[in-house]
């Protein structure tokens, strides 16, 4: 059941191309299990011809193959059967290996479609889901969508495949020796259906521990390698090393017993096989007339041993593969469940329908708290602002300034109340035209391990680039000289999260980001916090003299830095303690 709901899941999800692959791919299982069929069933005549070929050449069957060739003798059948025999032994062969290489191609690419689907959903969650979310939980998840390619994808067809040619095959010798293959195969049921029913409780807990062990070695490695600066200096390599070693040994231990288990029932069908194969031999010789039994046994016989050299891997091959998805089902759910998540409306939007902003953003009794059983950030708070001002935010640590603008920018919805745009009641799926408008300088900038320029168009194709509004913008945020005397200038490598920056050229990169959106809003987070005050002045004058047309909300834990603003808003304990001009604002009462 879990195999075929997995199964089902993905076939939902897949392109219509990729579905007349699949129905495509299945022709072509069914076609090698008949060439295996025919291939098994000429193994009779050819051990039949070598031990009397009197007998061969006599039989009615064998008339259409004397009479095409123009064979005049018995032993003149040698020769051709054993040719005919080799060149569907080859066939059989070659086949096997087109639909190996086509199952091989078609997974991989089910399964990059997949884990592409996985990681859209994942950039489109909500943002209160992004925050509550530890990043290595994120990067677990990617790894497991790209797991599905091994741990489900791939198997699953194998199984699909292999049952085939299994049937097929079985079948063929039921024909020949229904007793004798019933006997040898209902052993080797026997043996599968055992380990399968022992083992099925240590399945079910590897795949527990590697879905969860999964997580927690990403989050060793991103901890360690995120604080190296600090590690080093400190010296705790140690705490590190240990954090990674309690992660990886349950990891690697549940992975190591799933390979055990896989391999266990391979050696208990050599030995069972061999020995039940020997047992029938015997008893079709001892019963067999005198004179024929030989004769009578072993193209049987032959039959028998090669239909179960070829029966064999594929019955390990299906248990391998059940295996391999039993030992992963938790990994694949996670991956299934995200894929099964909808995306939002404006993903599946291919224009986006702009919402006109000329007058003012009103918050009307607007409050936020993260569930039911949390305190309220702030509630019943009422504002507008004009387009075109500049507007600072104020408070202590927690107040309510950032989430108040992530409320604002869309990010998190209101718990109560509205955020309107020149009247207009902004919806859920009105939120991403609404976001087009916006840019957003956070007090920590995230720089991606590209050059410059692609830095501060984040998110823009190089081939689109317009660098010269980049180094428009780069003036703009005073930050146009120090790149221009570095050797590679605007093609200057920053490293992984900009480490080889200053955090003031970290800041100022992401002030000269959301400049070069040309957005209607430009909100900074506490954004100039790590200039000296002769830059922080330098770049607050550009802010301010950006034009009219662009609407600038600041948020500072400096009160100076907002004196150009029209007006300052300082939030305490949830509430406006005070909404008016900067003068009025440096002369109320503490």
């Amino acid at each position: 059941m879990l195999i075929i709901k997995q199964f089902l899941c993905v076939y939902v999800h897949l392109p219509w191309p990729q579905k007349i692959q699949l129905g495509g791919l299945g022709f072509l299982m069914v076609l090698v299990s008949l060439v295996e069929v025919v291939s098994l069933g000429a193994v009779i005549p050819f051990l039949g011809v070598l031990m009397s070929p009197e007998k061969v050449y006599g039989h009615t069957l064998a008339r259409f193959f004397v009479t095409f060739f123009e064979i005049n003798s018995p032993h003149a059948l040698v020769l051709p059967l054993t040719l005919t025999f080799v060149t569907l032994a080859i066939i059989a062969g070659l086949s096997r290996i087109l639909l190996v290489r086509t199952q091989a191609t078609l997974a991989a690419t089910i399964g990059s479609g997949l884990s592409v689907k996985v990681f859209d959903r994942l950039l489109h969650e909500p943002y209160e889901n992004q925050v509550a979310r530890n990043s290595s939980e994120a990067l677990a998840d990617v790894a497991k969508a790209q797991s599905l390619v091994g741990n489900l994808i791939q198997p699953l067809l194998i199984i699909l495949s292999s049952l085939l040619i299994f049937t097929g095959l079985i079948g063929s010798l039921m024909i020949v020796e229904p007793i004798s293959t019933t006997t040898v195969f209902l052993g080797f049921g026997f043996i599968y259906a055992c380990v399968v029913f022992l083992t099925r409780r240590n399945l079910s807990t590897n795949s527990e521990a590697i879905a969860k062990q999964v997580g927690l070695v990403n989050k060793a490695v991103q901890e360690g390698t995120g604080g190296i600066r600090d590690i080093l200096i400190d010296g705790t390599q140690s705490v590190f090393v240990k954090q990674y070693k309690a992660a990886v040994y349950p990891f690697q231990s549940a992975l190591a017993s799933n390979s055990l288990i896989a391999a266990i029932p391979r050696y208990g069908i050599e030995s069972l096989g061999t020995a039940l194969i020997a047992a029938i031999a015997y008893f079709m010789v001892v019963s067999a007339p005198i004179q024929d039994g030989m004769t009578v046994a072993i193209p049987v016989l032959g039959t028998i041993a090669l239909g179960a050299q070829r029966v064999i891997p594929l019955l390990q091959q299906i248990y391998q593969a059940y295996v391999t998805i039993k030992g992963s089902s938790v990994s694949n759910q996670d991956a299934l469940a995200i894929l099964n998540e909808p995306l939002p409306e404006h993903a599946l939007t291919k224009d986006i329908i702009a919402i006109p902003f000329k007058r003012e953003i009103q918050l009307l009794d607007l409050g936020f708290r993260y569930s039911a059983s949390t305190t309220w950030i702030f509630r019943g708070l009422n504002l507008s602002f004009r387009q075109g001002s500049r507007v600072g935010f104020i408070g202590s640590t927690g107040s309510g300034k950032t989430t108040l603008l992530d409320v604002l920018m869309g990010l998190l919805s209101p718990t109560e109340g509205y955020v309107c745009v020149d009247g207009h009641t902004l919806g859920p799926n009105e939120l991403r035209a609404w976001q087009s408008k916006i840019s957003h300088v956070p007090q920590s900038i995230y720089l991606a391990d590209s050059s410059i320029a692609e830095n501060i168009a984040f998110g823009v194709p190089l081939e689109l680039i317009d660098i010269e509004r980049v180094q428009e913008v780069a003036k703009k945020a005073q930050i146009h000289q120090t790149i221009v005397n570095w050797p590679q200038g605007f093609k200057t490598i920053v490293g992984e999260r900009g480490v080889r920056l200053s955090g003031g050229q970290r800041q100022r990169i992401g002030i000269a980001r959301a400049l070069y959106k040309k957005s209607s809003v430009i909100i900074f987070d506490e954004a100039t916090s790590a200039l000296d005050n002769e830059t922080e002045h330098d770049v607050m004058d550009a802010i301010h003299g950006l034009g009219r047309e662009v609407t600038v909300f600041i948020i500072a834990h400096r009160l100076t830095t907002l004196k150009h603003c029209d007006r300052v808003v300082e939030l305490a304990d949830g509430l406006i303690r005070f909404n008016g001009c900067y003068d009025d604002m440096i002369i109320q009462p503490a």
